[in-house]
């Protein structure tokens, strides 16, 4: 096939493992012999057994754990966030519950 040629006709598809039908080559990749259609590779899930053993290998091998000084100073952080915002919404609690209590005497004293 030359660079003009279409590729993805039953026998390209076969030969080179293309995806899909009916596209035209592309002159950036063609001139520089790069194929820009490669085959996937398409892994099947054979059985829930299976997806589970690839879960946990994934998670014992692939997955970055922190380490435990990590988690310690994480965790320092979200407690004294929730600390601030607690104090936050306190006052403004306090803050909202005293301008109704104005608000209420005014109206009463009426």
């Amino acid at each position: 096939m030359s660079s003009l040629d279409f590729i993805g006709t039953a026998s390209s598809v076969l030969k080179n493992g293309c995806s899909s039908a009916g596209r035209a080559v592309v002159s950036k990749t063609k001139g520089r012999e790069f194929d820009s259609y490669l085959p996937c590779k398409v892994e099947e899930m054979e059985s829930l057994k299976s997806y589970i053993v690839g879960a946990y290998q994934e998670l014992l091998h692939k997955v970055t754990w922190p380490s435990w000084a990590e988690l310690q100073s994480s965790g320092v952080i979200v407690f004294v966030a929730s600390a601030i915002i607690g104090i936050i919404i306190l006052l403004m609690d306090l803050a909202s519950k005293n301008v109704t209590d104005v608000i209420y005497k005014f109206l009463m004293s009426l």
